[in-house]
């Protein structure tokens, strides 16, 4: 090779490496714009991310969920409460440690806006906001931890949660209420206005298959009747008398308020109906009579009515029983191996 050609491809090599290398730092970049944990990394706000909130009630603690994310230096964010759905925040600021965020009431007994103050102090927040009664809460809040999915899951052997005959492995969210829950044919069944049902047993990652029907409206005080299936007690699966109505983000098979179903495949009220649920980490996995409606979708965080908010621990099947007449039955968990 002359030196000649030798000068031209070296020329060549010199003019193409800062592209070759420009593209490779902006793919880093573009790589590193979030962590296992959903946090923007380019941030340096260290609210960023998902959090799980723990609420001092006047009637004992309950759990909501915050989601703070940044645009541009904006705040933004998403909240969930006592119960409902996730709902976006309308104002949320953070100056010199402390954090202030205002959002809509949904199902709260109140007029005003929710308010919640706090601080962020050894990275988790604390604060306070007035509760229904108006009387002064106070929060803390953890960051959520990430739950990666397991790629290859080992499964365990097939437990029965329910024995066809008595409420053996169960019990109600309220003693006060205790005697709404019934067995009836076989099958665990409610009185309209009663409360979740919770099993004894607690479990991380999970294969469940249950049977479940719903009232019809004449026999539910003319209304839709509704339950829904709580995977860890964290993450509401929907049961919902809407066959024939479009897939919703609140309607039958999604996770309430966060995942929409591919599909509407519910049947209708006073048939039974089989529920095929798998979940991995956050990873869930939900067929519907048959139907595959959900497929390896990221639950984002806790639902509306959690029995705790701690995510990084395995957790009840709780059932809920507060909104009308349902009925269960054949419920099986396979839990996965360590």
């Amino acid at each position: 090779m002359s030196g000649k050609s030798s000068l031209l491809i070296l020329g060549f090599i010199l003019l193409i490496l800062p592209a070759v290398s420009k593209d490779s730092r902006a793919r880093e970049l573009d790589e590193a714009k979030t962590d296992a944990m959903g946090r923007d990394t380019r941030a340096t706000n260290p609210i960023v991310g998902r959090w799980d909130l723990r609420v001092e009630g006047t009637d004992g603690p309950y759990s909501s969920w915050l989601e703070v994310s940044e645009d541009a230096g904006q705040l933004k964010g998403r909240f969930v409460g006592r119960f409902g759905s996730a709902r976006p925040i309308a104002e949320i600021g953070f100056t010199k440690g402390a954090l202030r965020f205002r959002l809509p009431r949904q199902y709260e007994q109140r007029q005003a806006d929710l308010e919640f103050t706090g601080e962020w102090r050894d990275g988790q927040l604390r604060g306070k906001t007035i509760g229904e009664d108006g009387k002064e809460l106070t929060w803390t809040g953890r960051r959520a931890p990430a739950l990666p999915a397991t790629a290859s899951p080992v499964w365990g052997e097939p437990i029965s949660l329910f024995n066809g005959q008595n409420l053996t492995g169960w019990k109600v969210r309220d003693e006060k209420a205790a005697g709404c829950w019934s067995v009836e044919q076989g099958s665990l069944t409610n009185r309209r206005g009663c409360v979740d049902l919770i099993s004894e047993a607690r479990f991380s990652d999970f294969k469940l298959r249950l049977e479940v029907k719903l009232a019809e409206r004449a026999a539910n005080g003319g209304q839709p009747s509704n339950s829904g299936i709580y995977l860890r007690g964290r993450y509401e699966v929907q049961v919902l008398d809407d066959a024939g109505q479009p897939p919703r983000i609140d309607g039958m098979g999604s996770v309430y308020g966060f995942l929409t179903p591919r599909t509407n495949a519910a049947r209708s009220a006073g048939e039974w109906q089989t529920y095929e649920i798998t979940l991995l980490g956050r990873q869930v996995t939900v067929t519907l009579n048959g139907k595959m409606i959900l497929e390896k979708a990221e639950i984002p965080g806790l639902t509306g009515g959690a029995v705790d908010s701690l995510e990084g621990e395995p957790g009840p099947l709780m059932l809920q029983g507060d909104h009308g007449k349902v009925w269960y039955r054949n419920i099986t968990l396979t839990p996965r191996r360590p």
